[in-house]
């Protein structure tokens, strides 16, 4: 939802065969916060698309679980993954989300809307170190994004990889998408130049880290 580079948004859309695909906001992690909606929309509302957003604070459905299945793409954003997913769990939206995967609903977002569907990820909570979490469990594996733009990421991960606390996995540059189908990774997208994904895993006694180069970037 960068206003100036839609590269993405469009790529998520274009995986869709219908003219106008009904995608829904999920600011969960961030609190519902307004702003976050509001550029939500102001982003969306400009693409080919019907936006519309899911409020686990100020509820605006009748029925959770056919809210979320009639729409096509769920777009979870990013905040605090751990809140959310205690939140989600309360409401059942954990398994709302898996169902909808099983019926072909797209799952995507940034961030904590990134890492959310792996069985762990690697999470920074302010002023502490970084550490792994449970995830869904959708996609196998570990996930760690902002690995440029965050400098304690890559070596947090790298540690967390070697000592065996987290499973091997990808992590991903800002900007960079993963494109998993079926659970397996498909392609990789970037909005940036010379922005990477990696693929991180323990041989032995050291990391190894293999440079993802993505298919298109923008």
């Amino acid at each position: 939802m960068e206003p100036d580079n839609l590269l993405l948004d469009r790529y998520v859309l274009a995986q869709v065969s219908k003219e106008l695909p009904e995608v829904c906001f999920v600011p969960t992690a961030s609190g519902d916060a307004d702003g976050y909606v509001e550029r939500f929309y102001h982003a969306f509302r400009t693409l080919p698309c019907i936006p519309s957003h899911l409020s686990l604070f100020q509820p605006n459905f009748a029925d959770l679980r056919s809210f979320v299945l009639e729409k096509d793409i769920i777009y979870v954003g990013g905040g605090n993954t751990r809140n959310m997913l205690v939140l989600w769990k309360e409401w059942g939206l954990d398994q709302i989300l898996k169902e909808a995967y099983e019926q072909g609903v797209i799952l995507t977002g940034l961030s904590a809307g990134s890492i959310c569907w792996f069985e762990q990820w690697v999470t920074d909570p302010l002023n502490g170190p970084l550490y792994e979490l449970e995830g869904l469990g959708i996609l196998q594996g570990s996930h760690c994004p902002h690995y440029d733009g965050e400098s304690k990421r890559r070596p947090a991960y790298h540690k967390l990889v070697l000592q065996c606390e987290a499973k091997a996995g990808y992590a991903a540059d800002d900007g960079v998408a993963l494109h998993f189908m079926d659970g397996r990774l498909h392609r990789i997208v970037s909005s940036r130049e010379n922005a990477y994904a990696y693929h991180v895993k323990r041989e032995e006694n050291s990391v190894q880290e293999g440079k993802l180069t993505p298919d298109f970037s923008g």
